[in-house]
């Protein structure tokens, strides 16, 4: 039998959407913006599985310089616990933000929060305010910005969590109520404030759209779900791709991959026939959870070499983010409102 070879590249890029700015976003980048004399510290979320991609650039431009915290999500989906590759990894994205105090984070676990709660306790000071400190938490949408919220609370100040979550973004819509999450003597409590998460206007680099997509920054009926099963089928199958072998050998494509998994998951139409789309969309939550391997989707030295590399092209500000996303609606009239 010969021996199985992965492909090294996936170059399906011409009908993936460049663009998932919804009303609700620019809203919310606007308030933001707007509120930005009253807010003293900003935490940005980050998806630990597309550490550099899931970095949405609108916020550099629309926040300015306020003292920042970095915070990635949802480790323990992106790398083994304790490993020495997750450990090479954080020390890696510490060093791209240099500037700032970085945290990573897990999707269950609690714990994790303590670290930023004691860093927050003793640097989020606001000596000249009675009013206490507030934090704006940013980020992609549904990269954990309520889930670490409610975190936050529940280890600063022992009470159940404030703010609803999901699966799918979305479930917060607007600048939520401030909530507390650390009490000082002195009065000057240190309050969050939930945003919306925030999708860039246009993606230039139609792979970073399948990432985001991939980990759930933008609703599963953007993309079709098959390519975007086909896009994790790449990426399994340059890390490991026995994860999948209870429905198929080692395979390029996705198609005989995701019949299987439909049969054996009972997904069946009319006549037995696999039901293509819901079985791939159900695939693609189970890599979400961590059941099909856990990796990241960005390549770290290349995005080192990037950055070094002064050549490089900079990044799309927001001005010509919108405009370009502007352009693209005039062009297609007919194009549904969440694309």
């Amino acid at each position: 039998m010969a021996q199985f070879v992965p492909r090294n590249a996936f170059p399906h890029y011409g009908a993936i959407p460049r663009s998932y700015f919804l009303g609700h976003h620019r809203a919310g980048l606007t308030k933001m913006k707007s509120m930005l004399s009253t807010i003293d510290y900003v935490v940005e979320c980050r998806d630990y599985r597309a550490p550099v991609t899931s970095i949405n650039p609108m916020f550099e431009e629309a926040l300015g310089k306020i003292r920042r915290l970095v915070v990635y999500t949802k480790r323990d989906l992106g790398s083994i616990p304790q490993s020495s590759a997750q450990k090479a990894t954080e020390r890696k994205l510490q060093s791209f933000d240099p500037k700032s105090a970085v945290f990573f984070t897990s999707s269950s676990s609690r714990q994790d929060v303590s670290q930023i709660i004691r860093h927050l306790r003793n640097d989020a000071e606001a000596p000249d305010k009675l009013v206490g400190c507030r934090v704006l938490v940013v980020g992609m949408p549904n990269v954990g910005k309520s889930t670490l919220i409610n975190n936050l609370r529940n280890s600063g100040t022992g009470k159940a969590k404030a703010l609803k979550t999901g699966q799918q973004p979305g479930i917060t819509r607007k600048v939520a109520t401030q909530v507390k999450i650390i009490d000082r003597e002195n009065g000057s409590h240190v309050y969050v404030l939930d945003t919306p998460g925030v999708f860039m206007p246009y993606v230039p680099d139609a792979e970073n759209m399948l990432k985001l997509a991939l980990c759930g920054c933008v609703k599963d009926n953007v993309i079709s779900p098959i390519t975007l099963a086909d896009y994790l089928l790449y990426h399994i199958n340059l890390n490991d791709p026995t994860v999948y072998k209870r429905w198929s050998d080692p395979t390029n494509d996705v198609v005989p991959l995701i019949e299987s998994f439909a049969r054996q998951a009972g997904l069946l139409a009319k006549g037995g026939v696999p039901m293509m789309d819901g079985a791939a969309l159900l695939f693609i939550q189970r890599w979400r959870q961590g059941e099909l391997g856990r990796f990241l989707v960005d390549d770290l030295k290349v995005e080192e070499q990037r950055r070094e590399d002064p050549t490089q092209t900079p990044r799309m500000s927001m001005t010509q983010a919108l405009r370009v996303e502007r352009t693209t609606r005039k062009n297609k009239p007919h194009a549904t409102s969440d694309l």
